[in-house]
Order: C-alpha cells, then sequence, then structure tokens
C-alpha cells in the first residue's frame, strides 16, 4: 500500500495491525490485499514477539554470593598488602604461624600454646616473632577483668573500682617504663596498705638491700639502663583478675598475669633481641575499713610468687639480668628440668624449685 506514491514499510503495518487486533480507534474495517498478506505470515510465526518494556530477564541466581564473595578478596587483598605477616604462609620466613589476637584469658587454659613459628628470631622490627607472645595483647589490655558483683563488704560498683585498682597496681609494677628503667615504684606502693607493717618493711629492705627473701622482683620488673634496653615501647601481655569473698567479708582479689620484655643491649651496635618472661600470682585485700585498719583506696598484700625466665639464675640484687647470645655460648648446663615459660596451664608452683637450680626453657 502506498501513500502519495511511497510504500509503507512491513514494519509499520506489523505494528498497525497489532493496534488493531487490540482496538485502536481508526483501525480499517477491511484491510487490503497487503494487509491480510501480513496478516497471514503473523498467524503462521510460532509466537508474538513482547514488547520491550515487558522483557523479564532470567534470574541470576548466587548474584548476592558473587557480590559478597568479591568483596571478600578485595578485603583479603588489603590484608595481604597491609600485614602479610599476618596470613598463614605470608610471613617472612614462609611459615605457618598464626598471629591472630587471642580472645581474653578469662580461666586458666587447658596446656601450653601450639609451637607454631618457634623457629623464627625476634627482629627489632618484630621482637615478639616466633613466639606465642605475637597473639598476646599489648599492656593493660592482656589483663582480663571479671564481671563484677557485690561481694564482702562492698557494693557492685565498689568491687569493679576494686578490680581496676588492682589492674592499675599490676601496671605500675610491671608495665611502667620508667620502673622498668630501675626507678622505684612510687605509684604501686602508694596503692598498698601502710599499716600493713610486715610489707612495708619488705619494701624498705628491698629497695636498699635485696636478698632472696628481700626481693624487690618479687612484686616489680626493672632492669639496669645501663646494661639494656627496651625494644620498642610494647610489653606483651596475657592474664587474668579473679576475685572471691576472703576473710572478714574482705574482697580477695587474685592476679595472674605473664609479661614478656623485648630488650637489646644497652651498648653497641648488636641487634640481637633477647626476651624476658616474667609470670606472677599476686593476691590481694580490698579489706573493710570497719574491721581492718587500712587507708581508703589501698589494699593489704596477702601473697606474691615469682616465676622468670631469662631474667638471670639465682640474682638477687634487684634487676632482671638477660642473657644475650654471646652469654650463652659455652655456659655450663645446670642440669636442671625444661619448662615452657608460655605455658601457663598450671599453677605457677609447680615451676618454682627450693634448690636454686635453674631449669631450662624451651622457648623464649
Amino acid at each position: 500500500m502506498s501513500r502519495g506514491g511511497t510504500s509503507i514499510p512491513d514494519d509499520e503495518w506489523e505494528r498497525f495491525l497489532r493496534e488493531s487486533e487490540a482496538g485502536s480507534p481508526g483501525a480499517p474495517e477491511e484491510p487490503s490485499a497487503r494487509a491480510r498478506m501480513v496478516t497471514r505470515r503473523l498467524q503462521e510465526e510460532p509466537g508474538r514477539p513482547e514488547a520491550w518494556r515487558t522483557y523479564a530477564p532470567a534470574r541470576r541466581r548466587g548474584k548476592g554470593w558473587y557480590v559478597f564473595g568479591l568483596a571478600v578478596a578485595v578485603v583479603l587483598l588489603i590484608a595481604v598488602f597491609a600485614a602479610p605477616g599476618r596470613i598463614p604462609g605470608l610471613s617472612d620466613g614462609g611459615g605457618t604461624a598464626d598471629t591472630t589476637p587471642l580472645a581474653a584469658e578469662s580461666e586458666r587454659p587447658d596446656g601450653p600454646p601450639a609451637a607454631g613459628g618457634s623457629d623464627q628470631e625476634p627482629t627489632p622490627a618484630e621482637p615478639f616473632r616466633g613466639s606465642p607472645a605475637e597473639r598476646w595483647s599489648d599492656g593493660a589490655a592482656g589483663i582480663h577483668l571479671p564481671q563484677a558483683r557485690a561481694t564482702g563488704w562492698m557494693s557492685e560498683a565498689e568491687v569493679a573500682r576494686a578490680l581496676e585498682r588492682t589492674r592499675d597496681f599490676l601496671v605500675a609494677s610491671s608495665l611502667d617504663s620508667a620502673v622498668l628503667s630501675g626507678e622505684k615504684p612510687e605509684k604501686a606502693i602508694a596503692l598498698v596498705n601502710p599499716h600493713q607493717t610486715d610489707v612495708r618493711a619488705y619494701l624498705k629492705r628491698a629497695f636498699t638491700a635485696p636478698d632472696r627473701e628481700n626481693d624487690p622482683l618479687l612484686l616489680f620488673s626493672r632492669f639496669r639502663s645501663a646494661e639494656v634496653r627496651p625494644v620498642g615501647d610494647v610489653v606483651r601481655t596475657r592474664g587474668r583478675i579473679s576475685f572471691r569473698e576472703g576473710e572478714k567479708g574482705a574482697v580477695r582479689v587474685s592476679a595472674d598475669v605473664s609479661y614478656v620484655y623485648p630488650v637489646r643491649r644497652a651498648s653497641g651496635n648488636d641487634d640481637e633481641v633477647a626476651r624476658v618472661i616474667v609470670r606472677r600470682e599476686t593476691v590481694v585485700n580490698w579489706d573493710d575499713p570497719e574491721k581492718i585498719v587500712t587507708e581508703p583506696g589501698t589494699f593489704s598484700i596477702v601473697s606474691y610468687k615469682l616465676d622468670t625466665t631469662n631474667g638471670g639464675c639465682d640474682v638477687h640484687d634487684g634487676y632482671l639480668h638477660p642473657a644475650f647470645r654471646v652469654d650463652r655460648t659455652g655456659a655450663a648446663s645446670d642440669d636442671g628440668r625444661s619448662v615452657d615459660p608460655y605455658d601457663r596451664s598450671g599453677p605457677i608452683e609447680d615451676r618454682q624449685r627450693e634448690d636454686g637450680r635453674c631449669d631450662t626453657a624451651t622457648r623464649s
């Protein structure tokens, strides 16, 4: 069909016929021969074409998992470039040591930590490399505090404060940089009940004439700054604080904490890093002032126990004395037991010896 001598394209006729079938106004009552031919051809086709506005593509299953997997892959790539040592198999030595931070120690572990990566030597850049302390927390963050509850003469809020103050004592006695450099731990001593005369006498002798019975290391960590200096400003810790009701309604607080100190020689250009591992169990009473003579904000020391590794064997001058490689070369064996200084699964008294002999550490 033509209008004004111009032929109408087939696709225009097809659209016109579809609109006519739908009842569009103005559709011709009697289509021409060409219209009937096109109509017959459309009827013979297997199906009518769908309008593009109603096209519904098939649903792609797993699209959400695809996006999630892509996001995970991006995160892993970032992690690899940002901290390759935390991805198993990508550390400098190609080992498989797990460096994922551990959850807080809320109770005594069942056994020693795994020995993965223990063949890797510490470096000034990575002073905890090759040891379980790679997964421990920094400073006070590694000392777990339990949920407070009303106990003895104290309310819940008072118990919470007593637990925090006990941890403050541990920080001031074993993590304070000035104390570690050999200064007297004045802040820590200020938290001890001044009316506890036996402890006051011990503290006085410990800092004037230290010996086996009056050794400041029983409560405090100290190095001679002329001998060693710390590597970095981080001490790794792992331990926990617990509490119960004691005698005369006191709140008895027990702390069992291990500290790892990386140090280097104070003089020379030697890059060797030595680690000193100290574990202490300290028990204190927050006494009822109506029953025990005390001062507000202070506690009474009940007991203290110490176990050290590479801190100097049978030396009681008030300082830790780490041994370096040259110090150990050719040294005679003491034929002591082999112990793992990172094993916190047993009580500290199992590690203490009365014969004065030194044990051999299985790792440092």
